[in-house]
């Protein structure tokens, strides 16, 4: 599979198109000077040396240059191979509110952002755990199933946004049972459930669902995500409204948060900018009793970048010994 590390440099391919057009452009803007000069074939006559063709070569030979280069600086990886892997860790799913009331602004840049951010930094605290993620609105579905590949399960991370789940609402509770299903058969006693959303449920009994996990040994922790006070919604560079025309105000419900942690013999912990919440709950699941998985993964990425900016170097090369004019000898005649 191939993964570009950074893959924002891509969009300066957007750039060649505009090249090949710009020097379109030019050269239409030079037959028209050269007209204005005098007769076209004659003024060809008195430039025999110049070639047209080869400016066209140049550009080419330059976007081709070009394009390799950033690909290079996008850092394309490669799997170099899969191989079986003997774990031993505990199993996570992480359960992450996309509703819309996760745009609010009381974290920075949003509560979502946020908290991916605080995920992707906790998987990178994993060695040899196995993570799940669940995201969930008004219904859920399992985004990345448990596994031990940190890499992908970022990648699955980036994607996630409020558009993810199509029927918006909070379903918590179907949230904690889809994740209770995704749990590996290996896995029996180290595993946990860890809930992120801002509690505002709308769509079922959370607590009694979290109570039924629970007792299949099942421990749920939850991370209160956003303000007691309440804080607006932005949509579309406006805020979102009721039906009534009022603003709507959405507020951390705490409440429900504890009662789940609570029933689900897990913690409750109130997300800070500062630090988030995941550390404390991960310090808490480490002391879990570790199972033994067995997994296939990437072993790990090969660097590719480096013959894509030797290719990039070649063309550039070529285009600048290329130069304008013509030889003045054929090599055949």
């Amino acid at each position: 599979m191939l993964y570009f590390a950074r893959a924002f440099y891509l969009w300066l391919l957007l750039l060649i198109p505009v090249i090949l057009i710009g020097y379109a452009l030019l050269r239409r803007s030079r037959r028209k000077r050269v007209r204005r000069f005098g007769d076209e074939a004659l003024v060809r006559q008195l430039m025999p040396s110049w070639s047209g063709s080869k400016g066209w070569w140049r550009t080419v030979l330059f976007c081709l240059g070009f394009f390799c280069f950033i690909i290079g600086l996008a850092r394309p990886l490669l799997g170099a191979k899969l191989v079986e892997r003997e774990t031993k860790g505990a199993e996570i799913m992480i359960c992450l509110d996309v509703s819309n009331s996760m745009l609010a602004q009381d974290y920075s840049p949003d509560r979502l952002s946020r908290a991916k951010l605080a995920i992707s930094r906790i998987v990178d605290r994993l060695q040899g755990d196995r993570i799940g993620l669940i995201i969930f609105a008004g219904s859920s579905f399992v985004q990345l199933p448990i596994t031990t590949d940190y890499v992908s399960a970022k990648m699955f991370l980036n994607s996630i946004d409020t558009q993810s789940v199509p029927v918006q609402g909070t379903a918590i509770g179907d949230a904690i049972v889809t994740a209770a299903k995704g749990f590996s058969a290996q896995s029996e006693k180290s595993r946990a459930i860890i809930v992120i959303t801002d509690g505002e449920n709308h769509e079922d009994d959370a607590v009694e669902a979290a109570k039924q996990v629970a007792s299949t040994g099942i421990r749920i922790f939850t991370v209160g995500v956003g303000s007691l006070q309440g804080q607006p919604i932005p949509k579309d560079g406006e805020l979102m409204k009721d039906k009534d025309g009022n603003i709507v105000v959405t507020r951390l419900d705490e409440e429900t948060l504890k009662r789940i942690a609570s029933v689900g013999n897990g913690a409750y912990v109130h997300a800070g900018n500062e630090e988030f919440g995941l550390n404390p709950i991960l310090d808490e699941i480490r002391k879990l009793e570790d199972e033994r998985f067995n997994s296939t993964v990437f072993e790990e990425y090969d660097e590719q970048y480096m013959y894509f900016f030797a290719a990039a170097l070649f063309f550039f090369v070529l285009e600048m010994l290329i130069g304008e004019r013509r030889a003045k000898r054929r090599l055949f005649e």
